[in-house]
C-alpha cells in the first residue's frame, strides 16, 4: 500500500517548471548577459496552518463582557444626567444597569478566567502598560461606585427624604459621580485591549475600534433608558442613543474601508451576518428613537433594537478576529508589503518609515 507523502497537494521543492523561469537582465557584481531568476513563489503557510495562534477567549464569555461593559459605563453617564436634570425614573434605570453590567460582566470575565483568584492576581500589581492590567483597575472601581449609587437608590423609598435618608441620597449622587468618571474608560477600554494583540484586523483597526465601541456603548446605554424609563424622562437617553448608533455605523463604515484586505473576514461567514443584522437594527432603533420616543410602545421597541445592534457589532467584531487570526494571509501579505515599502524606500535613499530613529530621553 502506497503511503501518500503529500497529504495536503503542498508543491514540491525540487520541482520547477522551467516554462515559468524567465531571464533576468543584468548580473550580480559586473557580471552581463542574462541570468535565469526563479520565479515568485506562491503564498502558501506548512499545511495550511495558521501562523498565529488564535485567542483562546471564550464565546460568549467575552463577547458579553465587552457589551456590558459598555452597557453599564454609558449608563452611568447617563444616570449622572438624569441626577443633574431631575428626570427620576431615568437616574433609576441607569443606576440599576449600570451596577447590573458590571456585576454581569465580571461574572464572565471570571467564568473566561476559569478561576477566580486569577482576577485577584490581576489587582496585585497596576501595570500601565498592559490593557488587561488597567482594565482591572478600571472595572474594580466602577463596580464599586455603581453598586454604591444603586444601594442609595434602593434605599432611597424607605428612608425618606430627611435624616438618614439624605444623607443616602447624596452619597449616592457622589457614587454616582464617580461611577459615571470611571463609565467612558470602561466602555472604551476593552477595544484597546483586543487592538493590542497580534490578531491582524483588531490590530490594524486601533484607531477605530475605541470610538466604535463608544458609540456601540451609547447606543447600548441609550436604548436602555428608552426601555426603562417613562416617557417623560427618556429625552436624554433617545439622543444619546440616536448619536451612539450614527457614531457606530459611521466608523464601522471608516474602519472596513481602511482595513483594505484585512476587512474580507466582514465579508463572509458568520461576522458578515452579525454585522448587517447590527446595522439594520441601529438603523431602525435610532429612527424610532427620534420619531417614537413619546410613544411608549414604540420607544421600548426601538430601546430593545438599540441594544441588540450593539450587542450584534461585539460578537460581529469578536468573530472577525478569530477568523482573521486563522487567515495566514492577513499575517503575510500585509508582512510583504511592509517589507517591498520599506525597500523602496532604501532605494530612494530615505529613511523607511518605520526605521526612524528616536532619541533616548536626556540625549
Amino acid at each position: 500500500m502506497t503511503e501518500d507523502l503529500n497529504p495536503t497537494g503542498m508543491p514540491e521543492r525540487s520541482r520547477i517548471d522551467h516554462d515559468q523561469v524567465k531571464p533576468r537582465r543584468g548580473g550580480g557584481r559586473g557580471r552581463k548577459g542574462e541570468q535565469l531568476q526563479v520565479p515568485e513563489a506562491e503564498f502558501r503557510s506548512y499545511y495550511g496552518r495558521p501562523i498565529i495562534k488564535a485567542p483562546v477567549w471564550k464565546n460568549p464569555d467575552v463577547p458579553l463582557y465587552l457589551f456590558l461593559g459598555g452597557l453599564a459605563g454609558s449608563s452611568s453617564v447617563l444616570a449622572a444626567m438624569a441626577v443633574a436634570t431631575d428626570r427620576p425614573s431615568l437616574r433609576r434605570a441607569g443606576r440599576y444597569v449600570a451596577a447590573g453590567g458590571a456585576m454581569g460582566g465580571t461574572v464572565f470575565l471570571i467564568h473566561d478566567l476559569h478561576r477566580p483568584s486569577r482576577f485577584l492576581h490581576m489587582l496585585r500589581v497596576f501595570k500601565p502598560t498592559s490593557p488587561l492590567s488597567v482594565g482591572s483597575w478600571i472595572l474594580s472601581p466602577f463596580a464599586a461606585f455603581a453598586t454604591a449609587a444603586a444601594g442609595a437608590e434602593a434605599l432611597r423609598p424607605f428612608l425618606g427624604e430627611r435624616g438618614p435618608g439624605r444623607f443616602v441620597r447624596v452619597a449616592g449622587d457622589v457614587a454616582g459621580v464617580g461611577a459615571a468618571v470611571v463609565g467612558p474608560a470602561l466602555a472604551t477600554y476593552t477595544a484597546v485591549l483586543i487592538s493590542n494583540t497580534a490578531v491582524p484586523t483588531w490590530h490594524e483597526a486601533h484607531r477605530h475600534l475605541p470610538v466604535l465601541f463608544a458609540g456601540s456603548a451609547a447606543a447600548a446605554g441609550g436604548g436602555f433608558g428608552l426601555v426603562a424609563a417613562s416617557v417623560r424622562d427618556n429625552e436624554p437617553a433617545a439622543r444619546l442613543a440616536v448619536a451612539g448608533a450614527v457614531v457606530e455605523l459611521a466608523t464601522e463604515q471608516k474602519m472596513t474601508r481602511d482595513l483594505g484586505m484585512l476587512a474580507d473576514v466582514y465579508d463572509k461567514g458568520r461576522a458578515k451576518t452579525l454585522m448587517t443584522a447590527s446595522k439594520a437594527c441601529l438603523a431602525v432603533g435610532a429612527v424610532g428613537a427620534v420619531v417614537g420616543r413619546k410613544k411608549r410602545w414604540s420607544a421600548v421597541l426601538s430601546g430593545l433594537a438599540l441594544m441588540a445592534g450593539s450587542a450584534l457589532t461585539r460578537f460581529g467584531v469578536f468573530d472577525a478576529g478569530i477568523a482573521s487570526a486563522n487567515d495566514p494571509a492577513h499575517i503575510v501579505v500585509p508582512q510583504r508589503e511592509r517589507i517591498r515599502r520599506r525597500e523602496e524606500a532604501v532605494q530612494a535613499g530615505t529613511t523607511p518609515p518605520d526605521r526612524h530613529y528616536v532619541p533616548a530621553a536626556g540625549n
